[in-house]
């Protein structure tokens, strides 16, 4: 079982250098340790930014922040059963 609050954190760590407002995924790849292939783990739960890009429905661009964008990200995740 993933660890919501372990994903948010790691989550918000790697997107938190982006400029934001933000208006689509790329505006985030150059913020990210590993770029695209920056991994987010917790518990049996294992995926790549770009894993998460092509499994989430994009979003409701633009962010304001970091922590905005992740919350939906893991709603999202939530959503489909994956955490």
């Amino acid at each position: 079982m993933a660890d919501k609050a372990a994903l948010r954190e790691q989550m918000i760590e790697a997107f938190e250098g982006a400029d934001y407002p933000i208006n689509s995924p790329m505006d985030l790849v150059p913020a990210l340790p590993n770029g695209p292939a920056t991994k987010f783990e917790s518990g049996d739960f294992s995926m790549t930014a770009m894993e998460l890009n092509t499994k989430l429905g994009g979003g409701e661009f633009p962010y304001d922040s970091a922590e905005a964008f992740v919350d939906d990200i893991l709603e999202q995740l939530e959503s489909q059963d994956l955490i």
